[in-house]
């Protein structure tokens, strides 16, 4: 499998309270793998991580989200963390950041809480996925076969459980966003 990411860049849409190890972890593997990497936010400079139990690091926004434009990017990564996306689903920019990434064909990657932008993007109809327990019932209610599974990867989308399944998570996230375009990837 093919999982050079030299050339690639990715967005990565995140705002106050994302889990740290969701943003932090996933950005290594990626820029290890050789993408370049990019927090957008609708926050202007940085953001402040929830980690565990409290609030932890502060990440510096690259691109403010009014600014960024999905044909910049080849792929797109959504960190959970219980606040971050509860955040972003209410602004109409970052739900139509994410809904463009599904309209183009371009891989997305969502961990724990993080698929509840694809819910607000109205992009899990009859799609597989998986996600932090608590949301199952609101992605089985917005039409996604969701399944009990620490990762799973259906045409391009990449979804995860919770932290600890971050090294599978990273793996399978790589190799879909090499892979690029998926024909399966639609809104």
């Amino acid at each position: 499998m093919h999982t050079d990411l030299e050339d690639k860049k990715v967005a990565i849409l995140a705002t106050d309270g994302f889990e740290q190890s969701e943003l932090e972890d996933t950005r290594t593997a990626l820029e290890e793998a050789g993408a370049d990497t990019y927090v957008i936010s609708p926050t202007a400079n940085s953001i402040k991580a929830w980690n565990k139990d409290g609030f932890g690091d502060t990440v510096a926004v690259d691109v403010r989200l009014q600014d960024a434009s999905v044909d910049e990017f080849d792929a797109l990564l959504l960190p959970g963390g219980v606040l971050n996306p509860d955040k972003l689903r209410t602004v109409h920019e970052a739900v139509d950041f994410v809904r463009g990434f599904f309209e183009a064909g371009k891989p997305v990657a969502a961990i724990c809480h993080g698929p509840q932008m694809l819910i607000e993007a109205e992009v899990v109809h009859g799609r597989k996925l998986t996600s932090f327990q608590s949301i199952k019932t609101d992605l089985i209610n917005a039409g996604a076969l969701w399944t009990n599974e620490s990762v799973v990867v259906d045409h391009g989308l990449v979804t995860a459980q919770k932290p600890a399944d971050i090294p599978t998570f990273n793996k399978k996230m790589i190799e879909e966003f090499a892979e690029g375009i998926h024909a399966g990837q639609h809104a």
